[in-house]
């Protein structure tokens, strides 16, 4: 098989003189990149980093990430980026990878990890390049899912569309590493940002004629909360993904009703495992999904979603496996089935269980994020001793001096007759702080 990276560095020749990034005034060629690449791996070769090292890569989007990226893999390194917003886990990170070199900005330090394990010698028997992303620990230690590039880098090998992207995901997660590697394949621009705030991504739409938008359902909550969709001109998007989280379908609606008709919702699923699949929703007020053309397989095994892809990791760094012993990665995803399309309930292991009933936290947070004064809503779980669990809710309001008691008595009031009295939280806890973590995953518990 050809190696991995040669591809890339083709599309980057071919597209010469077009703008790969945009970074707040400055901007860079593809043509840039090439040179970056090249000052890039004679470093590598200077500070002695050998083929198939493992290597940690601290960064944000831009052309000096993707340049060191692209760099590393050319050498075939095991690479493991982390996001400015992951920094202080870095070290943990390090520690399971076996990190042998850290390389951050322009600088390339030894750390002198053995870098060997079965899974490694799996990728240098096959003298190919690796990825390894973190999960983000919610529920107890980060597990490291390692990649082989050439796999990954399999399904933009055909041609896909040339749209100005705006680079929102983490660069340590496995949906930005997609977005960037679908821009770089088809010779986009990709406007970059340190900045995520509602306001600050408007601001970048607009001024830079954004085509495409990849983000979370609560960061689209917060535009429409803020105003900030209301304030810009958003009329160059014309593809908003989701994903990393549950769609609330009031928000679905209101974020279509907010944005100009010519945009496409498009719900996006993948997880650090299996990478990011060619999802595409039924339509933009939908959220029931075709998971792909790609040559996936999926079956559901007791309730549960079950997918097998080419791009799957090899393994974990320091978990046991999560597939089956046919190649089914183990999503612990709760789903319904419609013909070929499924739609997401939510986590197995978020379902609370109250005197035998199942309750989807996704389900009450929906139904409480329509209620008037509610900004933010994270359902969650307590042992009861009667009834096993009981249904807790943490609420952030838009009026910081509503009580526990008014809002106590609006939950009981407009869920009545919207949900089972034994789904509505029998706690609420009140809070201005945020209820999704840097990657946009619902903070329960």
């Amino acid at each position: 098989m050809p190696d991995a990276v040669d591809f890339l560095i083709e599309r980057c020749k071919a597209a010469g003189d077009k703008v790969a990034f945009v970074e707040g005034d400055a901007s860079a060629t593809y043509a840039d990149l090439l040179d970056r690449i090249a000052t890039c791996d004679a470093a590598l070769a200077g500070a002695g980093v050998p083929r198939h090292a493992s290597v940690q890569l601290r960064g944000d989007f831009g052309l000096a990430s993707a340049a060191w990226l692209i760099a590393l893999w050319a050498r075939h390194a095991i690479v493991t980026p982390v996001a400015p917003t992951s920094f202080e886990k870095a070290d943990e990170f390090a520690a399971v990878a076996q990190v042998a070199f850290v390389v951050e900005e322009d600088t390339i330090t030894p750390l002198g990890g053995a870098s060997e394990c079965e899974l490694y010698a799996r990728l240098r028997a096959d003298d190919h390049a690796g990825l390894i992303i973190f999960s983000s620990g919610t529920t107890g230690t980060s597990k490291g899912a390692l990649h082989d590039v050439n796999r990954l880098l399999t399904k933009f090998h055909s041609p896909g569309k040339d749209l100005r992207t705006l680079a929102f995901l983490l660069f340590d997660h496995i949906a930005g590493i997609d977005t960037l590697l679908y821009c770089l394949s088809n010779a986009s621009t990709i406007v970059c940002t340190n900045d995520r705030s509602p306001a600050a991504v408007a601001e970048l739409i607009e001024a830079h004629g954004v085509e495409v938008l990849p983000t979370a359902p609560s960061f689209l909550n917060m535009m429409l909360l803020t105003g900030a969709v209301a304030r810009h001109d958003l009329s160059s998007l014309k593809i908003v993904t989701y994903g990393a989280e549950m769609m609330p379908q009031s928000l679905l609606e209101r974020i279509g009703a907010a944005l100009p008709d010519t945009v496409r919702l498009i719900q996006k699923y993948g997880t650090s495992e299996i990478g990011a699949l060619k999802s595409r929703s039924e339509n933009n007020a939908s959220r029931w999904i075709d998971l792909g053309p790609e040559g996936e397989t999926w079956r559901i095994r007791d309730g549960l979603l079950e997918v097998k892809t080419k791009a799957a990791m090899l393994g974990y760094l320091n978990a046991p496996s999560p597939f089956t012993e046919d190649g089914l990665y183990k999503t612990g995803d709760q789903v319904e089935v419609r013909g070929n399309l499924v739609q997401f309930q939510g986590r197995d292991s978020d379902i609370i269980n109250v005197g035998g009933q199942k309750v989807f936290p996704a389900e009450v947070e929906n139904a409480i994020r329509a209620l008037e004064g509610v900004e933010d809503v994270a359902v969650f779980g307590k042992p009861h001793p009667m009834l096993g669990a009981s249904v807790c809710a943490k609420i952030r309001m838009h009026d910081p001096d509503a009580t526990p008691a008014q809002v106590r008595v609006a939950l009981r009031q407009g869920l009545a007759g919207v949900l089972e009295p034994y789904k509505i939280p029998q706690k609420i806890e009140l809070t201005t702080e945020a209820l999704s973590t840097d990657r946009f995953k619902q903070q329960r518990g």
